[in-house]
Parts: structure tokens; C-alpha cells; sequence
């Protein structure tokens, strides 16, 4: 990337070309990748060869996390975001992939300090010497979209709402770094261009919308103007709230494209050893993140969208006071619409009192429910689902057995080959968020059990709701008469059906779906193949690069053709 920067700022580097040759390193490596798993893990793991799948998978996910790792290495830019996003997922993903791509919290690159300092002056209006008592030249830290420097200010140079601050850090945007992001988002378009033709992925989530707001989202990271009024904003709403630090900032020395703030940096998050030798319980640490996060996203209804390791840390206790959790870069913050605040409020509430019909409810607030989604039998699916797997901690989730998945996925058959869920546009930045969030209290805690976080709080929520809404009392009256005016008549149907001898308990035929399930899902994945082959192939070729194009379009037609004959086979 630095090589890349370089050659812009000379102006003798084409940046179609740049465009090109990057969106193309992209593209293929998340084609290889794909093609890869759905060979691997959906069709040779049906053919006889499960055992072997099964041995060499740590291997080659080992393989994939590297190879991720080193592109985004040596092309920074959007896939460093992407690679942390997924580095912190230690709740749902493989060891073998978070443990390869933590080290890209801290492995980003630096960029050379002459082009800092060419930015920065340029930005202030002054050389560093004279707007500074000090600067050190070697980063503190090195992001995907700037880096950071500790610096000293002049005395009385900074007064803050907090008073007067002298140790600081001083975020850089990297330079050209517009054109890294268009070219990397340009990529990522070619992909969900391909996404968006196939239609069950059409039918849930609007892809083009999707990458537009994600777009929107990484355009607004780089306004440190609007970073630092989230830090105001978010230090305003943690005021007299105790355990949480905010830096405070120097607007004196800030512009759109450098951020200075007071120097608050202390021990990682996830620097687990630092941790416990400062005295400070992990457990303690998870419970009061998820915590917090519960308070900006329903109470304060603005929320930090980007908790990664590198943002969140441990201020040791000291003279007797507590440890305190300290936040740094806001450059993505979210805020919740009250439209949206009362779906998760129902979602909450739903969760920590195990109310199936209350959570279908909130899928409902929420729109991520399509059209003609069964709700009564979404209903009966929640209800077994949270009946077997609530209260499990997120060790506990993640040992969840095939077999047990797979008896809920043949009781509930109808819903899993629907799957009538869809993703809002307005969600994209909160599910991030708590995407990152639950892989950073697991890896803290991997005992963490969000039930037991989640369940005060909701009855938080609902003993405000009960004390202040009265239309919560005549709903709940008129559930428990409904419920009680329609027993006598379903007891007397289910005692005529036991006399009449027509009681049945109907069972599932697990065996014949499940070879129906294994043979759509080998369907599915030949269908696939065949799009991302052909997309490729057309997209290459119209690209210019004819062999590879003819290669993947020729390379289509084995899956089309398997998918024939099955279907043949079949009848």
C-alpha cells in the first residue's frame, strides 16, 4: 500500500490500473476461497470422504487465515478492517482462523513519517515543531486508515472541558487514502454484484444497499471532525456514569484529516496477562462491557461501533479508586432510532424472559422477518430453541453437537429450507457491533453467559414498562384472559380426540429428510459453483484476461452438468 501511495504522489501511477490490479487480487481470493470450502466442506464431505474433510479442515482453514492475513497486509486499506472484524469473532469462528488474524490489530504497517509530517503540517497550517513541544516520529499505533503518535502540548496550548491537557496522541489520516478505500470498495462491489444474482441471497438482503451504507460508514471514519464530536457526544452521555473514560479533545489541533486527543492509552483489552497482573477479574471486564453497550444502545441510543481490542482498554486501579474501561477512536459510532430502539427493546425483553412470541414480535419491529414468513410456526421454532439452548454459556453454544442442530433442523424442516429472514439496511453497523462485542467477552470470559447478562436488564425493561405504560397492563390481561377463555375448549377437542381414538403424535421422517436435506444442500452447492465460475469467468473476460476467463467460463459447465443428471437421477 505504502509502494502504491508513493507512486500516486509522484503521479506516475495510473489509477485505473491501481483499481484493476487490486479489485482483481481481491476478487480471486475470495473466489479460490469459496470455490475451496464449498468443494472441501458441502461435496467431497458427501461423497465418502467426510473422515478425510474432517482431518485435513484445521489445516487448511490455517492455510486460508494466512493467506488472508498476508493480503491484507501488503494491501491494507478496507481487508485490514475486514480481517479484524473477523479476528475478533472468537464466539463463532475456528481457533485456527482468529488466532491467525489477531496479530492484525497490531500488524498494519506504518507509513512513512515523511508523509505524515507532510500531512500534518499541511493540515495545521505550521511545522510540527512550532505547534508542538514534542512529537515522536515512531507510531504508538498503526490503523488501516491513519496512525498515531504521542505528542506533547505547550503549556496553557490546550484547554478542554476536562482542563488543561499536555500528553497527547495525534491520529494522521494515511495520505491518499481515499483512493485505497474507493479502490477496495470497488472490489467489494464486484462481489456483491455476483451476490445479488443469486436469489435466495437477493430475496434477503439488498446487497448494492448494504455496500452503499458500509461505504457511507468507512467515508465517515475518515472525518476527524465528526470523530471528535462523537467523543464529546459519548463523554457527555457517560457523565457521572462511573468506570468508563473518555479522552478528552484538542480542538486547537484538530482538522479533518488530524485528531488530537488526550493520551488515555493503557493495557489492551485482550492483553490478557497485563490484565490479570494489574488485579482486574476478566469476568469483571466482560460483564461491564456488555454492560455499557446495553446502556448506549438503549438508553443512550448512540453507541462506539467499532469495540475492537485496539480501541477498548484496561486503566489499572489506582490509589484506591476502581479499574476504569477506557474507549478510543470514534471514528464509527451508530445511532439507534426509536423505531429501531423499541424492536431491540423487544428483542431484549423476549431474550431474558424466554417469551417465544415476544421474540417473533421483534424480528417484526426489527423488518428482518420477509413477507411471508409463518410466524406461528417461527413461533414453535423459537420456543424448542430456547428452550434447549438458553442458559448455555458461549463455551457451552459453541460445542453444540450436529446431531443436536440437526434434530431441530428436521423438527422445523419448513423454516430452515425457507429461511424467511432478511437483512436491513439499518442494522449493518449494530450487528457489527455486536458481532465484535460477543467475540471480545467470550475470548475475555469464555465461560460469559449473555443469558445471565441479558435477563436483568430485561427485567429492568420490563418493570419500567409495567410502571409506566398502562397499555402494557391491558395487553397482558387480555393475553392471560384469551389464554384462559380458550383452555376448557382445546382440553375438551384433545379428550374427544383420545376417546374417539384419534389421537396421533405425529413424528418426523428423519431419515428420508435428511437424505432429501443432503441431496439440496449437494444441489445447492453445485449451483454455486457453477455461479461464481461463470461470474468469474464473464467478469475476467470482459476484464481482459481472456485465458483465465475461458478457463472458469469452460470450468462452469462440470457443475451444470452434474446438476442435470442429479435431478435426472432423482425422478
Amino acid at each position: 500500500m505504502r509502494a502504491s501511495c508513493a507512486r500516486l504522489r509522484r503521479g506516475c501511477y495510473n489509477p485505473r490500473a491501481m483499481l484493476r490490479s487490486r479489485y482483481r487480487r481481491i476478487v480471486l481470493f475470495f473466489l479460490r476461497v469459496t470455490v475451496s470450502l464449498i468443494l472441501w466442506d458441502l461435496m467431497l464431505a458427501r461423497v465418502g470422504l467426510r473422515g478425510w474433510v474432517k482431518r485435513t479442515r484445521p489445516r487448511r482453514l490455517r492455510w486460508i487465515a494466512a493467506d488472508f492475513r498476508a493480503l491484507s497486509i501488503q494491501m491494507g486499506g478496507v481487508l485490514i478492517k475486514v480481517g479484524q472484524f473477523l479476528s475478533s469473532r472468537v464466539d463463532v469462528l475456528p481457533d485456527e482462523i482468529t488466532s491467525e488474524l489477531t496479530t492484525l490489530q497490531d500488524e498494519v504497517p506504518p507509513e512513512d513519517f515523511a508523509d505524515i509530517r507532510r500531512l500534518a503540517e499541511a493540515e495545521l497550517g505550521a511545522p510540527l515543531s512550532k505547534r508542538f513541544a514534542s512529537f515522536d516520529e515512531t507510531p504508538l499505533a498503526a490503523a488501516s486508515l491513519g496512525q498515531v503518535h504521542r505528542a506533547t502540548l505547550a503549556d496553557g496550548d490546550a484547554l478542554t472541558e476536562q482542563g488543561q491537557i499536555e500528553d497527547v496522541v495525534v491520529k494522521v489520516q494515511r495520505p491518499d487514502i481515499e483512493a485505497i478505500i474507493a479502490t477496495d470498495m470497488a472490489a467489494l462491489r464486484t462481489l456483491g454484484h455476483w451476490l445479488q444474482r443469486y436469489r435466495p441471497i437477493r430475496r434477503r438482503a439488498d446487497v448494492p444497499s448494504l455496500l452503499a451504507e458500509f461505504t457511507r460508514i468507512i467515508y465517515g471514519e475518515i472525518d476527524y471532525l465528526a470523530e471528535g464530536h462523537n467523543a464529546e457526544t459519548f463523554a457527555a452521555n457517560f457523565h457521572g456514569r462511573p468506570g468508563v473514560r473518555v479522552p478528552a479533545v484538542a480542538w486547537t489541533h484538530t482538522t479533518k484529516r488530524v485528531l488530537t486527543l488526550e493520551d488515555v492509552y493503557a493495557i489492551k483489552i485482550t492483553d490478557y496477562e497485563a490484565v490479570t497482573a494489574a488485579g482486574v477479574e476478566h469476568d469483571e471486564v466482560a460483564a461491564r462491557l456488555f454492560e455499557v453497550y446495553l446502556l448506549q444502545i438503549f438508553e443512550d441510543g448512540f453507541f462506539h461501533a467499532d469495540p475492537h481490542p485496539g480501541n477498548l482498554f484496561i486503566s489499572p486501579p489506582t490509589a484506591g479508586d476502581k479499574w476504569v474501561l477506557t474507549f478510543v477512536d470514534f471514528g464509527m459510532a451508530g445511532n439507534v432510532s426509536p423505531e429501531l430502539r423499541a424492536g431491540l427493546r423487544e428483542l431484549a425483553i423476549a431474550l431474558g424472559t424466554k417469551d417465544p412470541e415476544r421474540l417473533v414480535k421483534s424480528y417484526q419491529l426489527l423488518g428482518v422477518l420477509l413477507p411471508q414468513a409463518d410466524l406461528e410456526l417461527l413461533e414453535r421454532a423459537e420456543a424448542m430453541a430456547l428452550d434447549r439452548f438458553w442458559g448455555r454459556s458461549m463455551s457451552q453454544l459453541r460445542e453444540i453437537s450436529m446431531e443436536e442442530m440437526r434434530e431441530l433442523g428436521s423438527e422445523f424442516r419448513e423454516v430452515v429450507f425457507s429461511m424467511p429472514f432478511q437483512v436491513p439496511q439499518d442494522l449493518i453497523l449494530l450487528g457489527r457491533t455486536v458481532a465484535i462485542l460477543s467475540g471480545i467477552c467470550t475470548g475475555l470470559h469464555p465461560e460469559f453467559n449473555f443469558w445471565e447478562s441479558i435477563a436483568p436488564f430485561a427485567q429492568k425493561l420490563v418493570a419500567t414498562e409495567a410502571t409506566s405504560n398502562w397499555e402494557f397492563w391491558k395487553d397482558e390481561l387480555g393475553a392471560f384472559v384469551h389464554a384462559l377463555v380458550a383452555t376448557p375448549r382445546r382440553m375438551d377437542a384433545v379428550l374427544t380426540k383420545m376417546q374417539q381414538g384419534d389421537l396421533a403424535v405425529r413424528i418426523p421422517r428423519v431419515a428420508d429428510q435428511l437424505g432429501r436435506l443432503e441431496l439440496s444442500v449437494r444441489r445447492l452447492a453445485g449451483a454455486l459453483v457453477f455461479a461464481v465460475l461463470l461470474s468469474g469467468g464473464a467478469q475476467l473476460y470482459s476484464g481482459g484476461e481472456i485465458l483465465l476467463g475461458r478457463t472458469l467460463l469452460i470450468s462452469a459447465l462440470l457443475p451444470l452438468a452434474w446438476m442435470i443428471l442429479s435431478r435426472r437421477g432423482d425422478k
